[in-house]
């Protein structure tokens, strides 16, 4: 793919989002999320996204005017609701509370309802690590992941993050709930590339590595198979009751109608609790697995490494974009 200097990137999406009504500071920040998407190697979040993002405001399924709403609290936990505003900035404001109020009590809980898609979810993981706490966030998501023992598309991918800091670069874990998220398989897809392992079942019920037959019957393979099916089904509970918002079975089935969404955010001060010493731990748990892995001539990798590599290379020679896409953009910024 051909790539573009991280700032023009920046900029395109911020002009194209303030033709679409977003204030001035708005549009700078949705636009930032957008591109450090790209930036740190998730394509299928950033720039790829993009173009979906504006068909859903089009559609008036995200008011680019509306921010999440402060609803009910009790000490360390809050239910706030989205009000159908832009996904990212509304989980990119809640994370921020739940840090606030983990500053206060040492923990904070932020449940928000009634939000739109929140683009790449380890935003709000590294968000919590840049801010010395540990963060965990999920979010539900449109019926597209068969439970266990049916292949029917009836639970959500439901996204988990889950953020440590660490002085030498962040611990950051950033999953759906199947083997392959769409996202992915639809960047595998345009690629014309074949899955790394077998990523879910075609037509015929049959394992493959095909990312177009696994579109089509919506069928990807849960992570640990009936565990990750279990797992989909504890969040989506948890997260809607917690928001006092929408389940799956009641988000709209389509991509570009998919709203209403639950998602919750935790922030752990380890400080507040006279843990000061806490990044550290993670930075000497992630020596010792680099270490003795290289004594038996192997590399142990970690959640977050291959991002800030990723981040790094696109930063020094720019941000890899689809010519397809990057042209459909670029010709709305310059648009009236």
């Amino acid at each position: 793919m051909p790539r573009v200097p991280y700032s023009e990137l920046f900029d395109t999406l911020r002009s194209v989002l303030l033709k679409t009504g977003f204030s001035e500071a708005r549009a700078a920040r949705c636009a930032q999320l957008f591109a450090e998407s790209s930036r740190d190697g998730v394509y299928s979040h950033g720039l790829n996204r993009f173009p979906l993002f504006l068909s859903q405001i089009r559609n008036r399924v995200v008011d680019v005017h509306a921010g999440p709403q402060f609803v009910s609290g009790s000490g360390a936990l809050e239910r706030w609701d989205g009000r159908a505003g832009p996904g990212n900035l509304n989980a990119d404001d809640c994370m921020g509370r739940a840090i606030a109020l983990s500053r206060e009590h040492g923990v904070g809980c932020v449940a928000l309802a009634n939000t739109n898609h929140w683009m790449r979810g380890g935003t709000y993981g590294w968000q919590a690590a840049d801010a010395g706490v540990i963060g965990i966030c999920w979010t539900n998501t449109c019926p597209n992941l068969p439970p266990w023992g049916t292949s029917l598309p009836l639970l959500g991918n439901n996204p988990l993050v889950i953020a440590v800091p660490r002085p030498a670069g962040h611990v950051v874990l950033d999953m759906a709930m199947s083997q392959f998220s769409y996202g992915a398989l639809a960047s595998y897809r345009k690629r014309g590339e074949l899955l790394p392992v077998e990523g879910g079942f075609d037509s015929e019920g049959r394992l493959t590595r095909n990312p177009e037959s696994i579109e089509a019957t919506k069928r990807p393979l849960p992570i640990g198979y009936w565990k990750g099916s279990g797992l989909a089904l504890m969040l989506d509970l948890i997260a809607a009751t917690l928001a006092g918002g929408s389940a799956t079975y009641q988000i709209p089935a389509e991509p570009v109608e998919e709203t209403r969404l639950s998602q919750v955010f935790l922030s752990f001060d380890p400080a507040a609790a006279g843990a000061h010493a806490a990044e550290h731990i993670s930075g000497r748990v992630i020596d010792e697995l680099q270490l003795k892995a290289r004594s038996a001539g192997q590399e142990a990798r970690y959640p977050g490494e291959h991002v800030l590599r990723i981040r790094q290379e696109n930063l020094e020679k720019g941000v890899p974009v689809e010519p397809a896409i990057w042209q459909q953009v670029q010709e709305m910024s310059a648009g009236a």
